[in-house]
């Protein structure tokens, strides 16, 4: 008896990471510097967003600086629905800042915005 509880443990034990870390394949953008500000680790931001969208995928996550507050900004995919959810989660308490629905059109367009290179602010001459 004691070798089967045993058994059921240890494979609940493998299983368990498992699950955890089939959500874990998602682009990240995640700054070193801005990663030691926060407070609250990107896993526990992921599991925060995630209760936001039902079975929701994260697609990606960003940590930056948005109006002074330091976020992770997730864009999570719903099945059946175009676009994405964006989740803004403080990084320095937990809570959810923002969620915005983003239609296919405007992640498009998000993407080319990020791609662009950044403005120095200097004019030609």
């Amino acid at each position: 008896m004691r070798l089967m509880t045993a058994a059921a443990a240890m494979a609940a034990c493998l299983l368990v990471p498992a699950m955890a870390s089939a959500q874990a394949t998602y682009k990240r953008d995640l700054p070193d510097s801005l990663t030691k500000m926060a407070k609250i680790s990107e896993e526990a931001a992921a599991k925060t967003a995630l209760k936001r969208v039902k079975k929701g995928t994260i697609e990606s996550v960003e940590l930056e600086r948005e109006k002074g507050t330091l976020i992770y900004s997730y864009d999570i995919k719903q099945p059946g629905k175009s676009g994405a959810e964006e989740v803004n989660v403080n990084a320095m308490t937990g809570k959810v800042v923002a969620r915005v629905h983003e239609s296919a059109a405007t992640e498009k367009k998000e993407a080319a915005e990020e791609k662009k290179p950044a403005a120095t602010g200097k004019k030609k001459p």
